[in-house]
């Protein structure tokens, strides 16, 4: 492989959500964490689980598959929170994605990687990057800061700060 091939190749953290894969480019990706118990918060939308402690840490914690509009289930000894740190509005924030389970670090060049789909104005394909082509199989590669709007980042933020303030 030359230089130019290994500049041009991209890891991507792959994770499961039923029988489809996603991934996510492993620089946003902090830890992954078997999964625990959260704190509920009350009055958050259905996706947002709640809350974690994380080395003291106050860290939201989505349901990757009610974001995505799937089918709620139960958690498995394989379900895990993966750590990200999103950017809102110039800020860091961090936030935990609950997932099925983890697959694998992959590498992926860039003739691997179609363009998203374009299925009509209705359906919001924005917090799509692209597909990964595996032959058979496409991995569905999130730009993680687009996966969550900005209301639920503030929301996820300020939840993180409440939280912290009232346990100091």
């Amino acid at each position: 492989m030359s230089v130019a091939e290994m500049t041009d190749t991209s890891q991507y953290l792959t994770f499961s959500l039923g029988e489809d894969i996603f991934a996510i480019d492993v620089i946003m990706a902090k830890e992954v964490l078997d999964f625990t118990d959260v704190t509920r918060v009350p009055q958050t939308p259905d996706y947002m689980l709640g809350v974690i402690n994380l080395r003291g840490s106050v860290v939201p914690v989505v349901d990757m598959r009610l974001k995505f509009g799937m089918e709620n289930t139960d958690t498995t000894r394989d379900s895990c929170v993966i750590v990200v740190e999103v950017d809102v509005e110039g800020e860091p924030v961090t936030v935990g994605a609950m997932a099925d389970s983890v697959r694998e670090v992959m590498d992926m060049t860039p003739d691997q990687i179609e363009p998203p789909p374009r299925i009509g104005t209705k359906l919001n394909t924005e917090f799509i990057k692209g597909m990964g082509n595996l032959g058979e199989k496409f991995v569905i590669i999130l730009d993680i800061n687009r996966v969550f709007s900005a209301d639920d980042l503030a929301f996820a933020k300020s939840t993180s700060e409440e939280v912290e303030t009232n346990t100091e």
